[in-house]
């Protein structure tokens, strides 16, 4: 059995998660991260995605996260996201509209750097999607 890590998942509307963890799988700047007790400190941006907590229990829990930073230290991990909600209560129409507001910033884009930081948030938006609902 994996040793346990104390993790907190945060949205500006309320602690989602408070427990003692053996994993959380992180979608970090540079891609899906394991985090594991002991690990390494790091502080990294948390990109649109789904969040997996495995419990010291043995559950497995998934949220979905649209954006924040993870800050993670041997003894805990602390995921303050910009919105967080678990995946079983995620409105498929609200990600719908997520996606629609992406393409028109897109399209709105006054410049490449602001087209490219958009098409990179649709694009994270869009393969989430496919993550979590079926077609």
């Amino acid at each position: 059995m994996a040793e346990a890590f104390k993790f907190e998942l945060v949205s500006p509307e309320r602690l989602l998660v408070s427990e003692d963890v053996e994993s959380v799988v992180v979608p970090g700047a540079d891609g899906e991260m394991t985090v594991m007790a002991k690990h390494a400190p790091v502080m990294t941006t948390v990109q649109p995605g789904v969040v997996t907590v495995k419990t010291a229990a043995g559950k497995s829990d998934r949220y979905v996260v649209f954006g924040g930073f993870a800050d993670i230290l041997p003894e805990a991990c602390t995921l303050l996201a910009e919105s967080a909600t678990h995946v079983d209560d995620i409105d498929r129409e609200a990600l719908t509209r997520r996606i629609q507001d992406a393409r028109e910033d897109v399209s709105d884009a006054k410049n490449e750097e602001v087209r490219t930081r958009a098409e990179a948030y649709l694009a994270q938006l869009t393969t989430l999607e496919r993550a979590i609902l079926p077609a």
